[in-house]
């Protein structure tokens, strides 16, 4: 048995109750988020935050057993709010400083890259403006190209989250840097997180599926200057087809987008996700072992796309969502 112990820092303001924390992680969302629960009323006299903290407030969360504290959370206070006598506070992680709008604009035969290193240079310019001065930069590794891209009362994350729709990107921030790049190209553990279903799995939803018996057909479209549509299509013709439309018609980016979403499913493996404690710690874009004494051969390493981190006094928990085999 562990002790669990808390610190959480909104602004200048220490939290000194809790009833609990929800911490939502993925590689296929853009933001995280954490939803802070406290109570509502202390010796049945309501609470008053509103005169403590205030939106936009900066966010810190550390929590763990013991004395052991890790950082879980860095970002800004959303919203504040009040549900079954209970004072809920959304909070979100750096893009909550990209909810700015942009310039109206066409871009024509735009890079990926050069798309967001304008955004970037916008939302730095609007925040030294409002004396809250970032420095963000990119980091890109993933080839896209628009033959034209229009910005119409658009926000930053508006332009990231059509960017993220279109290309299924990994995009996310880790120190001030935006980073953009092909799903599981990087993996950020460098030692191998082991997860043992008879020693350190609480419950499970895995299940282990064939490539064989998944037969899935990737089929991408594009509209035309004239109306026409273009497709690209990859996978088992004849298998379950998802369809994806694009904003752009250059062959290089439809086909990559097609075997992306292909490899997604391209495996003999487990699917689905499985619930651990807040030991080992585990991240998106972690690689992690399943293993299995009753069944070796179902032994293997997987990308995690998610987790999801509850605190309260009733215990600590991760669920873990996993995404494909890797080596």
């Amino acid at each position: 048995m562990y002790a669990m112990n808390y610190k959480i820092k909104i602004g200048e303001y220490m939290l000194q109750m809790l009833d609990s924390i929800t911490i939502a992680k993925s590689v296929e969302n853009l933001a995280d988020m954490a939803t802070i629960v406290i109570p509502g009323t202390y010796i049945n006299q309501a609470l008053q935050v509103e005169n403590k903290i205030k939106e936009g407030d900066a966010v810190e969360v550390y929590f763990g057993y013991g004395e052991s504290f890790l950082l879980e959370f860095k970002g800004y206070l959303n919203s504040i709010s009040t549900d079954d006598s209970a004072i809920k506070l959304e909070c979100e992680d750096a893009l909550y400083l990209f909810k700015k709008s942009l310039k109206d604009r066409e871009l024509k035969n735009i890079s990926l890259e050069g798309l967001l290193d304008i955004v970037i240079g916008e939302v730095n310019a609007q925040n030294k403006e409002n004396e809250t001065p970032t420095n963000y930069t990119v980091s890109c590794d993933y080839e896209f190209k628009w033959e034209k891209f229009v910005f119409f009362k658009a926000t930053a994350f508006d332009v990231l989250k059509k960017v993220q729709d279109e290309t299924k990107a990994n995009i996310y921030f880790k120190d001030e840097i935006l980073h953009i790049h092909p799903q599981y190209s990087e993996i950020f553990n460098d030692e191998l997180v082991i997860y043992d279903f008879a020693r350190n799995i609480e419950k499970s939803d895995l299940k282990y599926v064939l490539l064989k018996n998944k037969k899935i057909e990737i089929e991408v479209n594009a509209t035309l200057v004239d109306g026409k549509k273009k497709k690209f299509s990859y996978g088992v013709t004849g298998g379950t087809k998802k369809t994806i439309e694009l904003g752009t018609t250059d062959d290089a980016s439809m086909k990559n987008r097609a075997i992306q979403e292909y490899n997604l499913f391209a495996y003999d493996g487990y699917e689905g996700s499985f619930t651990g404690w807040l030991i080992p710690v585990v991240e998106p874009a972690y690689k992690i072992r399943l293993q299995d004494s009753d069944y070796p051969n179902k032994n293997g390493n997987y990308y995690v796309v998610a987790v999801e981190t509850k605190f309260s006094s009733s215990g600590g928990v991760r669920t873990v969502t996993i995404g494909k085999k890797i080596g």
